[in-house]
């Protein structure tokens, strides 16, 4: 109190002495002047950054503060394009695409919402309540719960009125032939991305392009406001293939009954066009449901006319022949001995199923001679026999535009031992697929020449190249018609009432593991053409391990093709050609094995 008196005091005497308050003893400083003035500059800096921040942010970068803040409420959404159709020659729809929701939603939220509501939504999603919480168990503010669900069942969950719940548009893969044209048209995944087939090989025809759109969203993920429309959407193409439903359902049954009949491991059928070369029916079993994949096995996806090589057997046995015509070397009537069955070269033997004799080339493909091909075989070069099996598509990857095509195996000619060379001129130590051994036999078919194949269907015909003369390919018709309706013809059973049948049975080991099963196991397979004034198709049949009533190519694969034929020609109305109009063909017992 003193010291405060004294101050005042002396406030006082300085005022009466004519002394400024300002100049007052009391508040004089004692601090140096400099440190003042540094305080004053950083102050008055800070707020020059500060004001130029401010002129920074609003005009210089004004488009990125913009962007953060949509990126806080605004959303693009993605608006799938709608994947083409898939229809048959005729415009009969194969694959088509229909609207369908995916359900998310946001964790949190959901959780939140009364136990009896998640009980129904896990019922409606079909999935147990267990499943559902374990899905929403998610650190992630969004959580897809099932794809593709059915419109019935989404307008159901909207009444459930689940807060955090939403539903976003997509599209699910329908077909309406299910397994019987399943290996030809393929399936999608949940993306809408082909897998198998022609899905695979046509995604980008089929897929289209996906447009977006822009929405101001709320915190619950729900649209409040429509911005506009970023990019348009665009529909994938249509795709027409040249399979016709009409003939694939017939080979699809027929393939069917065949591995029914014959207790078979499998089955598989394909029938082609002579004239345009397009693909009108590619049958397998087992097969599977594309619209409902569940338990789906390797087993059923295979496409055994494809995929899937073996050893021809005597099928092969036309192309030896028909290579030694066109050379000159032999004429269907020249004679061969194949004495009494069996021929022994360097030290193995080559075995028919009974003695023959002396008989012609013709007989020879008649009766399905293994000695008799052998020595016709062993006639000519080895690199000729190579080059035949080449330039008909043997051993070389397919050009066929179809996902999973094997090359199938000829192993080069300068590797040839003379007892190979004769057992690989009857199917033997060579490895096709069935669709390569029925595109070899078009040159049967169409005078000598061959043509590429087709699995979408032909605006104008194709032209052929020439591998053997037309005289060949005719005398080779004449011959392939003996081996169905002569006297000793190996496929009696692929007669056909009223038409004109061609074709050649063949037989052969089953190799697993690159060694002949054991104990036997075996192939029959039967390719043939039809009418034979004119031929319209080529179909080949082939029957993997059949254990009931036989197992020769005669027996299982031929009165398969014949019921195939029969039917097809009848669906697509073409007239016979022939007058006879019974057909008794009992199977005498006699085949070809290798």
């Amino acid at each position: 109190m003193k010291r405060g008196g004294n101050g005042a005091a002396g406030a006082r005497v300085a005022a009466s002495k004519g002394v400024s308050f300002s100049k007052s003893p009391v508040l004089a400083v004692s601090l140096p002047t400099w440190r003042s003035r540094v305080v004053l500059f950083v102050l008055f800096a800070a707020f020059v950054a500060l004001a130029g921040r401010a002129v920074w942010l609003q005009t210089v970068t004004d488009e990125v503060l913009i962007s953060y803040g949509k990126q806080r409420y605004e959303r693009t959404i993605e608006l799938p394009a709608t994947r083409g159709r898939i229809l048959d020659r005729n415009g009969q729809v194969l694959a088509s695409s229909v609207p369908v929701k995916a359900v998310w939603a946001i964790p949190e939220d959901v959780l939140a919402s009364p136990p009896e509501k998640l009980r129904a939504l896990a019922a409606l999603l079909k999935m147990s309540d267990a499943e559902l919480r374990k899905k929403l168990d998610s650190d992630r503010t969004f959580v897809y719960l099932k794809r593709q669900v059915e419109m019935p069942v989404i307008d159901q969950i909207a009444k459930l009125d689940i807060k955090g719940l939403d539903t976003r548009k997509e599209y699910k893969r329908f077909y309406p032939q299910g397994e019987i044209a399943t290996h030809l048209v393929g399936f999608t995944n949940v993306e809408d991305a082909g897998q198998e087939s022609m899905e695979l090989a046509q995604q980008k025809t089929l897929v289209g392009t996906t447009g977006s759109r822009r929405v101001i969203k709320d915190r619950l993920g729900q649209i409040v406001e429509d911005v506009g429309l970023s990019k348009e959407p665009h529909d994938g193409r249509d795709l027409t293939l040249s399979v016709d439903s009409k003939l694939q359902y017939i080979a699809f049954t027929q393939v069917k009954e065949a591995v029914a009949k014959f207790k078979a491991k499998a089955g598989a059928a394909v029938v082609l066009d002579v004239k345009t070369g397009e693909v009108l029916a590619l049958a397998n079993w087992p097969t599977y449901d594309p619209n409902d994949r569940k338990g789906l096995t390797g087993a059923q996806l295979r496409n055994r006319v494809i995929t899937d090589t073996f050893e021809p057997g005597s099928t092969l046995k036309p192309f030896t022949v028909a290579l030694a015509l066109d050379t000159g070397r032999v004429t269907p009537n020249t004679r061969i001995d194949t004495g009494a069955g069996r021929l022994v070269i360097n030290g193995a033997p080559i075995s028919d199923t009974k003695p023959h004799g002396v008989i012609s080339v013709a007989e020879i493909i008649e009766m399905s001679s293994n000695i008799g091909t052998s020595k016709i075989a062993l006639s000519m070069p080895p690199r000729e026999m190579w080059e035949m099996f080449t330039e008909v598509g043997f051993g070389q990857q397919p050009k066929f535009g179809f996902p999973g095509a094997v090359a199938g195996r000829v192993r080069p000619y300068k590797s040839w031992r003379p007892v190979e060379q004769a057992t690989m001129s009857y199917g033997n130590g060579i490895s096709v697929s069935l669709l390569q051994l029925a595109r070899g036999y078009m040159m049967f078919a169409r005078d000598g020449d061959t043509i590429p194949l087709s699995f979408q269907k032909v605006s104008e015909l194709p032209v052929g190249r020439q591998i053997i003369k037309p005289k060949t390919a005719r005398n080779m018709r004449e011959m392939l018609e003996r081996a169905v309706s002569g006297q000793h013809g190996t496929a009696k059973q692929a007669q056909i009432a009223g038409y004109r049948v061609g074709g050649k049975t063949g037989t052969a080991y089953k190799v697993e593991n690159g060694k002949y099963a054991m104990p036997r196991k075996y192939i029959g397979s039967f390719v043939g053409m039809v009418p034979m004034s004119n031929p319209r198709f080529i179909i080949a049949v082939m029957i993997d391990e059949p254990t009931a009533l036989g197992h020769f190519g005669g027996i299982v694969a031929a009165p398969t093709f014949a019921a195939l034929a029969a039917n097809a020609l009848r669906a697509l109305n073409i007239p016979p050609d022939s007058d006879v109009t019974e057909i008794v063909a009992p199977y005498d017992g006699s085949g070809e094995v290798m």
